[in-house]
């Protein structure tokens, strides 16, 4: 059972730092590549940004999905941790 757990949490740690990478880049493009602001012909840049923001906010409900499975899957150590601090 302990061997199955930690490949899972291994697994599980590998997803969200990938999750995380691609937010980050996504972030930052958004923020520093793509021009802010509102053009009213729409055009490639405003689609490109939506692209990304789109991809920026689908990746940021699995990466909260992913930390709450990494969270049930240390619920007993941090059950025990509040039991012995608390």
């Amino acid at each position: 059972m302990a061997n199955n757990k930690g490949t899972a949490l291994w697994k599980v740690n590998i997803v969200s730092f990938i999750l995380f990478l691609v937010l980050t880049v996504t972030g930052l493009i958004n923020w520093l590549l793509i021009p802010g602001g509102y053009s009213g012909d729409g055009g490639f840049r405003m689609s490109f940004r939506h692209f990304f923001r789109g991809i920026h906010e689908w990746t940021a409900v699995l990466f909260i999905v992913i930390v709450f499975i990494h969270l049930i899957l240390h619920w007993p150590y941090i059950r025990a941790n509040l039991k012995k601090h608390g």
